[in-house]
């Protein structure tokens, strides 16, 4: 573990080796930050605390366990296998730092449903949760893509970098989607 632990160390010390681009859907106002490199292409774009707690709600969840979800940093997460091998990723690699404070690492789903089952929300709201958040693992064909919310404890309008680690052809990569910003709550 503790070997495993220095190698994402490493990988987070690695210069990143693609850009990182960013838009703002003129309609929303929510930004999206992009970047591809090594056969893989990682996207993130906002999602509102409003989207947060109206999504939620309307699956079963109380106002007040909706607003924890609201509370986190919220986003759309897509990855693309744009290369020509197989891809693999598993969430528990990937890291993300703010300022002044070391990388950690993305809530699992597993932490999630704990917090769900203390707060009583019911089974159904619960696997429908599970089914919307990116995957903890996953293999990507070539052109396979696949997206969900992940969430980042980053205040609101806060920055952060996010270092995703995938594996192909034997290989442990990773890359760095840079300056990424937490939407505000009046997003």
């Amino acid at each position: 573990m503790r070997a495993f632990a220095l190698t994402l160390l490493a990988l987070w010390s690695l210069p990143a080796s693609a850009v990182t681009e960013t838009w703002v859907d003129p309609e929303t106002g929510l930004a999206t930050w992009q970047t591809e490199t090594r056969g893989i292409q990682v996207r993130l774009t906002q999602i509102s605390p409003d989207q947060a707690r109206a999504f939620y709600q309307a699956r079963g969840f109380a106002a007040e366990a909706a607003e924890r979800y609201a509370s986190e940093c919220v986003f759309m997460t897509v990855v693309r296998n744009v290369g020509a091998a197989v891809i693999e990723h598993d969430l528990a690699d990937w890291r993300y730092a703010t300022p002044g404070r070391p990388p950690r690492a993305i809530r699992s789903k597993v932490e999630w449903d704990r917090l769900w089952q203390q707060a009583n929300v019911p089974e159904p709201a619960r696997i429908a949760f599970n089914w919307a958040q990116f995957p903890a693992t996953q293999t990507f064909a070539p052109d396979d893509w696949n997206q969900g919310m992940t969430t980042y404890s980053v205040p609101r309008g806060g920055r952060f970098d996010l270092r995703f680690v995938w594996r192909s052809d034997g290989e442990t990569l990773s890359g760095t989607l840079e300056e990424v910003r937490c939407a505000d709550e009046t997003s």
